[in-house]
């Protein structure tokens, strides 16, 4: 299948490893310009010419904390200056640090809502007037399937994906004459550094060894396995391409079926 993402201009966040590397060869492989972003400049660097020698596509690298508002928006006009516009907007972001809800600080909450949400609501409203003009766009928030069912430890992710997700709801309903999509995509359990952590806190939580409480997280599965940043690439690319052009507002899960709510 074709996906229409030939010389399509893209902005991936995060996307030196884990999840928002994934997206990011996925949409390299289908022949989009890249501009990634993480917060390690010499990381970013390497990835995004390691990504343009393998698929043969425009690729760079830019250094951003999105803990900054102020960075967020220089990278949107980066990304606006070096490409003359962005077609697909992918907002990935790392998840807080585990821990009791009830013990987050004021400041963290702070801090943590910057990160998660404004940070991502100042590069769409960059990209939006271009996109909207053009009659076509394409935006992708990464979440988490705790929008669905909570995890255990993960308050602030929980509270503020949900607030993310929200946004996305809201406006894709406000672009969507604009021939504009805006979707998330929910991943469960995924074979990267942050689920080992969480993995790892909850098994000190419960009194058990890491390996133990690795099985019951993968029994937990469905498919009895964890996930691959190329399985969850996949579904993104799809939700970037033309072929999806009739999904909208959507929240799609990509969990191996961990999650059970009916919608």
């Amino acid at each position: 299948m074709d996906l229409g993402l030939k010389d399509k201009r893209a902005l991936v966040l995060a996307s030196s490893q884990g999840l928002g590397r994934g997206i990011a060869e996925a949409l390299a492989a289908e022949g989009a310009r890249l501009m990634l972003a993480s917060r390690r400049a010499d990381a970013i660097a390497r990835v995004a010419d390691e990504i343009a020698d393998k698929y043969g596509t425009e690729a760079v690298g830019r250094a951003c904390d999105l803990s900054s508002v102020e960075e967020a928006g220089k990278l949107g006009a980066a990304a606006l200056e070096h490409f003359g516009g962005v077609d697909v907007f992918v907002g990935n972001y790392g998840g807080p640090p585990p821990g009791k809800i009830s013990q987050v600080a004021a400041d963290d909450w702070r801090a943590w809502f910057e990160t998660m949400l404004l940070s991502l609501v100042t590069i769409a409203d960059q990209v939006l007037p271009g996109m909207r003009e053009r009659g076509w766009g394409r935006i992708l928030i990464v979440t988490s399937a705790a929008v669905k069912q909570p995890i255990p430890h993960l308050g602030i992710s929980n509270a503020l994906r949900a607030g993310v997700t929200g946004w996305a709801k809201t406006l894709s309903d406000e672009v969507g004459p604009d021939g504009v999509t805006v979707n998330t995509i929910m991943p469960g359990r995924f074979a990267t550094d942050r689920m080992i952590q969480n993995i790892r806190h909850a098994a000190e939580q419960a009194g058990e060894t890491f390996e133990a409480h690795q099985a019951k997280s993968l029994a937990a599965i469905p498919l009895r396995r964890l996930g691959t940043p190329e399985e969850f690439g996949a579904m993104a690319a799809f939700l970037c391409s033309t072929q999806a052009s009739y999904v909208t507002g959507a929240a799609i899960p990509v969990d191996g079926g961990v999650v059970k709510a009916l919608y």
